[in-house]
């Protein structure tokens, strides 16, 4: 049985390689690239799902596990919203969302802030030997997160398909405002539960914290 493969572990690991295929793949000009990313991000995205209940349901929760999961997720939100930054501050015409036009740096302070604080904060409480788990909130926070992303990536292959192949009409106008408005929406969702989310583990962590030191 110590020769089995661990198949949770092998199922992040997976996770951890894709995300710079997405990435990879966003910076390719074509539409046909840039669908292929929405694929990879999803087998990333829904992998996210599988392997901690898997590891659960096995027995097989490792130090590995617990050490790389959470950083596979911060890796696949890296990869994807740097090349949005990047893409829609130079090809303004990938972005044209409803309320951001494109994806603003501070978005990308506020999503990568919140993880930094949150990895400083779970460091300081380990050293302590204090463990604050996840919370509901956070796994919503991640949920969004993901729609958000997902629909981004499918914005910029729209979008790429539009200036290339020179798209109008009634039907293209519905579906702009349609997508566009949907990505806007779950930006805001995302950026929300983000800030919400840090409110509540900060408070979690000095309630914790004070406890353990008092």
């Amino acid at each position: 049985m110590s020769n089995d493969v661990n198949l949770p572990n092998a199922i992040t690991t997976l996770r951890v390689l894709l995300a710079p295929v997405v990435t990879v793949l966003l910076f390719e000009s074509s539409v046909s690239a840039r669908l292929a990313a929405f694929i990879v991000f999803l087998a990333a995205a829904l992998s996210d799902l599988v392997d901690g209940a898997l590891a659960r349901r096995r027995g097989e929760v490792t130090d590995f596990g617990k050490l790389v999961d959470p950083l596979a997720d911060k890796l696949l939100l890296v990869a994807t919203l740097i090349p949005f930054y990047l893409l829609t501050l130079r090809l303004p015409e990938l972005g044209d969302l409803p309320l951001f036009g494109g994806i603003a740096l501070w978005v990308l302070a506020v999503f990568f802030g919140r993880e930094a604080l949150i990895t400083w904060l779970r460091t300081t409480s380990a050293r302590r030997g204090v463990v604050v788990p996840a919370t509901t909130l956070g796994k919503r926070k991640a949920l969004t997160q993901n729609i958000f992303i997902g629909s981004m990536i499918l914005w910029v292959a729209y979008r790429t398909a539009v200036v290339e192949y020179e798209w109008s009409g009634s039907l293209n106008r519905f579906w702009a405002s349609l997508h566009g408005w949907f990505t806007s929406v779950s930006l805001v969702l995302a950026l929300t539960l983000t800030v919400v989310s840090l409110v509540v583990y900060v408070l979690a962590f000095r309630r914790v914290l004070g406890g353990s030191a008092a």
